[in-house]
């Protein structure tokens, strides 16, 4: 999808910034123009980009890993804990998170998508502490780290699949279990 974005935006093909804040659509719709790229580059006959619905049908029942609620457990007690995502509303509310955070920030609220940005400086606009206070985790070396550290922010890799880091987090960890021990 994002190939496809970076030519109709006109941007260059390593422009995920240019690419990201001209986008506007919902994440629905994003869904349904990278699924039907994928079945026009992989060559699927017959596929539509309406079977994303089938995706998003599947979010209730999506599982967190096992290590995260307890970890988010020890760390509200001394922290305020925020969701930064790359969805809207409802399909954050249909997912099961079993967590009440202080600060949710998705795309929909932010009005944009990381990495460009958009949606970090919501985050640190509604934090209600200094930026350097702030640790961003995440899975994404493309969305996380290119998004966050731009703006300041320290950003914690979850590494998860071992595989190696193309850009510098301030730290990364195997698992989320580790965390309350990284401040």
């Amino acid at each position: 999808m994002y190939k496809l974005l970076s030519f109709d935006a006109g941007a260059g093909k390593n422009d995920p910034h240019t690419v990201s804040s001209l986008s506007r659509a919902r994440y629905r719709e994003i869904g349904e123009l990278s699924l039907e790229e994928a079945f026009e580059n992989f060559g699927v006959v017959g596929g539509t980009a309406d079977l994303i619905e089938r995706y998003f049908e599947l979010f209730p029942e999506m599982q967190l890993y096992p290590d995260v609620l307890p970890t988010l457990e020890r760390l509200a007690g001394r922290y305020r804990l925020a969701v930064v995502s790359n969805i809207d509303d409802d399909l954050l509310g249909a997912t099961r998170l079993g967590w009440e955070f202080d600060l949710v920030c998705t795309a929909e609220r932010a009005g944009g998508y990381k990495p460009d940005g958009t949606l970090f400086r919501y985050l640190i606009a509604n934090a209600g502490v200094a930026v350097s206070e702030i640790l961003h985790s995440g899975q994404s070396q493309f969305t996380d780290m290119v998004g966050g550290k731009p703006l300041s922010l320290t950003v914690c890799w979850i590494t998860g699949t071992g595989r190696a880091s193309r850009k510098q987090p301030d730290a990364a960890r195997a698992g989320i279990t580790r965390y309350s021990r990284f401040h």
